[in-house]
């Protein structure tokens, strides 16, 4: 199997880039310095060409505050992307992300159920890892494996909880929140014979599914993926790019052969998204 992944990303710009309280990292964000996210963006760019992969680079949606996030905007295999569908807070990127992808060539496939894009459906070879709950219907799952033809490997994250243990509504989407609300923030795929992920960020039952997978697995702390995004990062299946705040994961895998590469990540990282979320795969297999 080729262990190459990842090898074209679609990129935006931080333009538009802003803070709202629409999910757990975000609630107490504070300002932001949006020519400083803009710098990082620019950063994570030069990071992903270092590591070999090409970039479409388009504009960001007009008065768009999290239209950075370009990986939200659909699920791309073979020449179909199945197209997002957002948070109220995010809807204006829907038209726009379905125009030009329909430019570019894509069969666009709009989504019927509330769907968070590769944010929350990370492909593995023939397995798709998709979150549930949170910002993707479950319902979604059968949709993505009958229109790609991937094997769904439907997962679970924690919630937020308040101080009495209670799941934390989001007041601007009125969907759940987690600190994982997106799967790209508790797993990673470095190939497609090897993951990352944070067991302790997932249900039980989930922890059970994916350690019956065949597949080799790195552990990645708590610690690492709430607060560095340690799980958010680009891999060509030889160099990863990820946060510069991670040194256990780093580590792990450059003991395995890896080349990463770090880019210094703070501005964007208060929007509840980091290196994964700024980059869209074009060529899923």
């Amino acid at each position: 199997m080729d262990s190459r992944i990842n090898r074209s990303v679609l990129m935006s710009g931080a333009d538009y880039f802003d803070v709202i309280d629409l999910n757990a990292y975000s609630h107490n964000a504070g300002s932001i310095d949006r020519n400083k996210a803009a710098e990082e963006l620019i950063a994570i760019k030069k990071a992903l060409e270092q590591a070999g992969i090409e970039i479409t680079q388009v504009a960001p949606p007009p008065d768009c505050q999290d239209g950075i996030f370009t990986a939200n905007w659909g699920l791309c295999r073979g020449d179909t992307v199945v197209l997002s569908y957002l948070p109220s807070a995010r809807r204006k990127e829907q038209p726009y992300a379905e125009k030009l992808l329909g430019e570019m060539g894509f069969r666009t496939v709009k989504a019927p159920y509330r769907f968070s894009g590769q944010g929350d459906a990370l492909p593995c070879g023939d397995y798709l890892f998709m979150g549930s709950n949170y910002r993707t219907d479950p319902l979604m799952h059968d949709f993505l494996a009958a229109e790609l033809g991937y094997q769904v490997i439907a997962l679970e994250t924690i919630p937020e909880v308040d101080t009495q243990g209670q799941p934390i509504i989001n007041s601007l989407s009125g969907w759940a929140d987690s600190y994982f609300y997106d799967l790209d923030l508790a797993l990673a795929v470095i190939t497609p014979g090897l993951i990352a992920w944070c067991p302790e960020a997932f249900s039980t039952a989930s922890q059970q599914k994916i350690v019956a997978l065949p597949l080799d697995k790195l552990s990645v702390s708590f610690e690492e993926a709430k607060n560095a995004f340690a799980c958010n990062l680009v891999s060509t299946g030889e160099t990863v790019v990820m946060s510069a705040n991670a040194p256990k994961l780093k580590s792990a895998l450059e003991s395995r052969g890896f080349k990463t590469i770090t880019p210094f990540v703070t501005e964007i990282g208060k929007g509840g998204g980091y290196i994964r979320c700024c980059a869209l795969t074009l060529d899923n297999n």
